[in-house]
């Protein structure tokens, strides 16, 4: 069949540089003829391996969005086409993004080529995404991207094998031409990992003698449904309620596949009525999570530390933790925890890849970022499952000298060991890109004028004073290979120890989104069970007074709000007073 191998010319596409989370754009961008092609092939030829793709063994799946299978059919015939040894595709092309990174490392393949625009809307006038992950089952560093969206520049033609489409439904070997395609069970492998990691026999011996203790885990209709059914109600033994939306659907339902306050509203809402004292929420490729319970959602930031402070619990940690570490604008919880017991900790630019580079190294075990990542050296990327199955870990643990624990008494309990960072984020999303640059530029030259800490805002027009005591643009040197990461935020430090950082993020695939993070830290007790947004309103005002953000993007309001650890159930935004989930 290798007669069947032909060559198509093409001419390149403007716009293809993917990030770290590859590349992410309209389906309707993906579907124009020679589009996909172009940056399959571009990915293949900047394999970072001896031979590049010829000879590689591939793993490929994604979150089953919209365009999933016929870009996969698209992979197998340029795999094929460029002597790909063998690819090895989750059962219909799903495969989560945690499960792909453990694959890669399992069965030591060259890399993966994962379809996935993570927490984006799917459907097939939303998003589509492709990236790559390297040996070690990371994102691809920067020099790989770099390579393939030189490629993308150059292409003039891509190389694939003339043949019938692939069976995905059918598991185990088959023959394309010259390629051997493996279809595997997209969760066993993964539930495996699980076993070896957690306590399994301790969660379910908790749960099944507290029975009023309930379990609700929201799959928003993407990849974590299937994992979530095999692991809480096969491996833990819970009823069937206690998981909804886990069918992955190519469109996520008509919903929007991020586990947050704002999109997650469907856990919420059910965790309020029906007061379920543990719910969680993953993403649309598996990769984020969200812990909720009644009355008490616990930050992304506040989750990492908690995790850290109780590895102990957990089997995998017993012989002990090498290192924390969080993204920049994640709040300094887990610093806190690393003070106290001696761990080395680092703080580095968001994306998962710096993480990648401490974990390879030894110097790294549990990690996070504010944007719902959580996850540790198992693998090397983020998990929304692990961290699900870390809380019940946890949990089950607390119970074994405290009973009647939950998420409320965890959280007050982290509290008053180590104090309250109060935390919030505001995502304002799909805003001008011209705006969201000329508010990143204004920052510049507000930070590089000498009189901007004296003179930056109008003390009357907010409710409370705070004293700039310095700006920076976070810059991080790796420890490791010594690489240099400029231009990763604007952070405005305030002498009383609070802080604010602006960011672009490079998640959405149109427009621009502008990421607003607020943080402020309080050893008093009497302030651990206060409201957030009473705790953070002067701070934000202050911040918005200096950099007049509403007026370079046009919004007087974020789109998204994620708060801080909330021990009542109502959750205010802090700048219009509205409620958010649950109303």
């Amino acid at each position: 069949m290798s007669s069947d191998i032909k060559e198509i010319p093409t001419k390149p596409f403007d716009g293809q540089k993917p990030g770290t989370s590859g590349l992410r754009k309209r389906v309707k961008v993906f579907e124009q003829e020679h589009y996909t092609e172009n940056f399959v092939q571009a990915i293949l030829d900047s394999i970072p391996a001896q031979g590049g793709a010829k000879g590689a063994t591939l793993v490929v799946g994604g979150d089953g969005r919209y365009f999933s299978v016929p870009a996969i059919q698209i992979i197998l015939r340029i795999a094929a086409g460029n002597g790909v040894s063998k690819l090895i595709i989750g059962h219909q092309g799903i495969l989560s993004t945690p499960a792909a990174s453990n694959i890669i490392r399992k069965y030591k393949a060259t890399g993966g080529i994962l379809l996935t625009a993570s927490h984006n809307p799917g459907g097939p006038n939303a998003d589509f995404g492709i990236k790559y992950n390297v040996q070690n089952g990371g994102p691809a560093p920067e020099n790989v991207t770099n390579s393939i969206y030189g490629r993308t520049k150059s292409i003039t033609s891509y190389k694939v094998l003339d043949a019938p489409p692939v069976d995905l439904s059918k598991i185990g070997d088959q023959t394309y031409g010259p390629l051997k395609v493996t279809i595997i069970d997209s969760v066993a492998d993964y539930v495996e990992l699980l076993r070896s990691i957690f306590d399994f026999g301790l969660i379910k011996s908790f749960l099944h003698s507290t029975p009023s203790f309930k379990v609700l885990f929201d799959g928003l209709h993407g990849v974590t449904g299937p994992y979530a059914k095999a692991i809480l109600l096969g491996e833990l033994g819970l009823p069937r309620d206690s998981i909804q939306n886990f069918e992955p659907s190519p469109n996520f339902g008509g919903g929007h596949p991020d586990p947050n306050l704002t999109y997650a509203h469907s856990l919420v809402e059910v965790v309020e009525k029906n007061n379920i004292q543990f719910g969680a929420a993953s993403d649309g490729d598996g990769d984020r999570n969200m812990i909720y319970g009644k009355g008490a959602f616990v930050t992304p930031s506040d989750s990492v530390a908690i995790i850290a402070d109780w590895a102990d619990s957990i089997p995998y940690f017993k012989g002990g933790v090498k290192g924390l570490a969080r993204s920049m604008p994640t709040s300094a919880a887990i610093d806190y925890v690393a003070e106290a017991k001696g761990y080395e900790v680092f703080e580095v630019p968001t994306g998962w890849k710096f993480f990648g580079n401490l974990m390879d190294a030894g110097r790294l075990s549990i990690c996070g970022e504010e944007s719902f990542g959580t996850g540790s050296d198992h693998i090397r990327e983020k998990d929304g499952i692990w961290a699900v199955i870390a809380w019940l870990n946890i949990i089950a643990a607390a119970n074994q000298t405290n009973k009647g624990w939950g998420i409320n008494e965890i959280l007050l309990d982290h509290y008053q060991k180590y104090g309250r960072s109060f935390f919030s984020r505001y995502d304002y999303e799909e805003v001008s890109s011209e705006g969201a640059q000329a508010l990143i530029d204004n920052l510049d030259k507000l930070f590089a004028d000498p009189s901007f800490i004296s003179s930056s805002y109008n003390a009357k027009s907010v409710s409370e004073s705070f004293t700039v005591a310095k700006v920076t643009n976070f810059t991080y040197t790796d420890p490791i290979d010594n690489s240099v990461s400029k231009n990763q935020g604007h952070i405005l430090q305030f002498t009383d120890g609070s802080r604010v950082v602006f960011r672009l993020s490079g998640t959405g695939s149109q427009g621009a989104t502008v990421r607003f993070y607020i943080e402020r830290y309080s050893k008093d007790p009497a302030q651990y069970e206060r409201p957030t947004a009473e705790g953070l309103k002067g701070l934000i005002e202050v911040a918005l007074a200096i950099t007049k953000l509403p007026e370079f993007l046009g919004r007087s309001e974020p789109t998204v709000i994620t708060v801080s650890g909330v021990l009542s159930s109502r959750l205010v935004c802090h700048l219009c007073a509205n409620p958010i989930y649950p109303q």
